[in-house]
């Protein structure tokens, strides 16, 4: 029984110290801050003498068995003093030991977060802002983001001038991605995902250029800076011509937000660049959060841009409705919240005796629905008998706060439409439905329920007009549901 015992304990002390030997030998991505002056002179750049400091591992370390122009990712000269590298716990340690080390963070990643708009804002080519400001033009806007969709007429340049001298930055080459793409409008684009691969070394990438797969930077350049763009509608909706708030601007894209992740030291690559490309506004629509300011990389390269009187717009985030769930609260930024402004997308609601209500809907579809049969369902839950309602407009209402599964179990059944009563907030998040949706408030909802409460055994019918578009509602604006809120500590 005592060997068997002894022998257990010394099976565990082998896979505790195996363990130890484990974790110092993994290697993990870290984000390193170093002390500019404490740089020798023997050394010509930040460069060389940070590719000293990770040479100097290999003589000093057991475990080390890559150079040091594998284990570095990046090297900062702008955004931060420092460099992003492939360590194992043990060669951290020993960095930490070196001249010049300030400190550490590992590479983590970050979240996510029009045709009246302007005029919503006051702006017009009669007075203010826009001819104050000449458009914007030349102003050279940098976007960290998921990349551009370069054919977009948003980036057209027509009548637009020379690209300013100053400018530094370049096109690209990439997958899907020509220089010839650029023009005088889109002057640059570059791509930055080592970061991401050495975080995820086995990861293929589907997009590798700085062509935009998802949207998002797209979205956001064409908002700051598109050009005038006549006709355009969102699904024959707000039917009117598209601009961004400085239409003369010159775009510059960093994709640093992948499809497959996003990380901190390719953000910190990408603002580091445009720093370096001579941008005069810097505009990031993602954040971090949990991190007090001294150690956010992010805030930190925000400021450095500021230092060098770069302005730079940030988001808020996306992850209202509550209180101090605000990121980017960084006092050298401006952080902007989404909000509403004067405009409803809507559809109109006729009912069989000629009454009509009108609602919210964005649904994408061309047709109308006319004189189809109407019928009240309740809460529309999963276990009702959704084949007695097909082909039918069902008219869902249950004020339990249970809309958004209501909405999900409509979509996966075979209706002609949907009505929904609701006084639930965060609409915005579904009004695009797949499957032809208004969205009623209670008051109009009292309309339909008295017009289906007097029938009682007579069919009821109805139709729906999509595509409708309304100015100046009120309140606005509005913070949007979604958006996140301050304060930020």
């Amino acid at each position: 029984m005592a060997d068997s015992f002894q022998m257990a304990n010394y099976i565990s002390l082998c896979v505790w110290l195996l363990s130890l030997v484990v974790l110092a030998m993994s290697h993990e991505t870290y984000i390193v801050h170093m002390d500019l002056s404490a740089k020798p002179t023997a050394f010509s750049s930040h460069h060389t003498w940070f590719s000293a400091t990770l040479d100097s591992l290999t003589t000093t370390s057991t475990h080390v068995t890559s150079s040091s122009s594998s284990k570095l990712v990046y090297s900062y000269t702008n955004a931060i003093n420092g460099f992003t590298a492939i360590l194992s716990s043990s060669e951290l340690e020993l960095i930490k030991n070196t001249p010049g080390y300030l400190y550490s963070i590992k590479d983590t990643t970050v979240e996510l977060d029009t045709t009246h708009s302007t005029q919503f804002l006051g702006l017009n080519s009669n007075s203010g802002a826009w001819p104050v400001a000449n458009y914007g033009r030349d102003v050279i806007i940098g976007l960290v983001d998921s990349g551009i969709w370069p054919e977009s007429e948003s980036f057209n340049d027509h009548g637009m001038s020379s690209v300013p001298s100053r400018w530094k930055g370049e096109c690209e080459v990439g997958f899907q991605f020509n220089s010839s793409l650029c023009n005088k409008k889109l002057i640059g684009a570059r791509y930055f995902n080592k970061g991401l691969l050495s975080n995820r070394p086995n990861l293929t990438l589907s997009m590798y250029s700085a062509r935009d797969t998802f949207g998002h930077g797209t979205h956001t350049s064409s908002t700051a800076a598109g050009g005038y763009v006549k006709h355009a509608s969102c699904f024959g909706y707000g039917t009117g011509t598209a601009t961004g708030v400085a239409p003369h601007a010159r775009v510059a894209m960093y994709k640093a937000l992948w499809d497959e992740g996003v990380f901190v030291s390719d953000i910190l690559a990408a603002i580091d660049q445009a720093i370096i490309d001579g941008v005069d506004v810097l505009s990031l629509s993602f954040g971090k959060d949990g991190l007090p300011l001294h150690q956010d990389p992010i805030a930190i390269a925000t400021f450095a841009g500021l230092e060098k009187g770069i302005f730079v717009s940030t988001s808020a985030g996306n992850n209202g409705p509550d209180l101090r769930t605000l990121h980017n609260g960084t006092p050298w930024v401006l952080t902007v919240a989404a909000s509403t402004i004067d405009r409803e997308f809507t559809g109109i609601l006729t009912l069989g005796n000629g009454d009509s209500v009108t609602g919210l809907s964005l649904y994408p579809g061309k047709s109308s629905l006319r004189q189809l049969p109407i019928d009240f369902v309740g809460a529309c839950q999963n276990n009702f008998d959704y084949k007695k309602f097909d082909r039918k407009i069902v008219v869902c209402f249950d004020n339990n706060n249970t809309f958004f599964q209501q909405f999900f179990n409509v979509k996966r059944l075979n209706v002609s439409g949907a009505i929904f009563i609701t006084n639930t907030t965060g609409l915005e998040l579904v009004m695009q439905s797949k499957y032809p949706a208004l969205f009623l408030d209670l008051e109009s909802g009292k309309t339909v329920m008295n017009y289906l409460q007097k029938l009682k055994n007579e069919e009821a019918k109805a139709s729906i007009k999509f595509h409708g578009t309304h100015l100046g509602t009120k309140p606005a604006p509005s913070v949007a549901s979604y958006s996140s809120r301050g304060p930020s500590c």
